[in-house]
């Protein structure tokens, strides 16, 4: 089994995640007439982020510059085939905060109409793979969040590290999180945003040519 290490962001993410949650509690779930829903994704809310809505509550740092990569990913997100870009670049160089920026121009309608009333949304790998003990349990969890985001229409997932996502939550016998989503990703029923290193991108992704077909590269140079 592959050992996978999974990519911590630390206080500022408990910080968002929290404050996303209570926002999602406390107003995403009631109506126009004041009665309570549920949330349509709440395997997702668990388990991410909900960047735009962070964006909405102004938790997240202004970007200051990439419009060039603001613009590849829109341009890739809008379009009806292999809309899943992948930001590829060095540790630092500022992929996660682009990722940020995508969700604030969103969250202000500053986008293609493809993307008006979008949620990006991360997918925090390791929460998925926490706790899951026994053969099937991973992939369930991952179906399920599959299975919101169709029913939900309006999520773009960002997976950080998504080169993870080969082997991931896979023991001897059991599918992988990349054989999981390939078919979705296929179909158009889901989209995603990723972020790796080069090397991770070349040592992965592009030894699975049906994951490669369904991503688009954006290389992110240091500023």
């Amino acid at each position: 089994m592959q050992l996978v290490y999974w990519k911590v962001w630390g206080k500022t993410l408990e910080k968002v995640r929290a404050e996303t949650h209570r926002i999602l509690s406390n107003s995403s779930t009631t109506t126009s007439q004041g009665s309570r829903t549920t949330s349509r994704t709440p395997t997702l809310d668990q388990l991410g982020v909900d960047l735009t809505l962070a964006a909405k509550s102004e938790k997240l740092d202004n970007v200051v510059g990439r419009s060039s990569e603001l613009e590849r990913v829109e341009q890739i997100l809008s379009r009806r085939t292999k809309n899943n870009p992948v930001l590829v670049g060095e540790p630092g160089v500022g992929k996660t905060a682009i990722v940020e920026a995508m969700a604030q121009k969103i969250s202000n309608g500053d986008c293609p109409d493809t993307l008006q009333g979008k949620r990006l949304v991360t997918l925090d790998m390791g929460a998925l793979v926490a706790g899951t003990k026994y053969r099937g349990e991973f992939e369930e969890r991952l179906k399920k969040v599959i299975e919101e985001i169709k029913v939900a229409g309006n999520c773009v997932l960002f997976i950080d590290e998504i080169h993870t996502i080969v082997g991931a939550g896979a023991p001897e016998g059991a599918v992988d999180a990349s054989n999981i989503l390939k078919p979705s990703l296929a179909r158009g029923e889901i989209q995603c945003i990723g972020a790796t290193k080069l090397d991770d991108y070349r040592k992965y992704v592009e030894r699975d040519p049906a994951l490669e077909r369904r991503l688009q590269p954006v290389r992110v140079g240091k500023t």
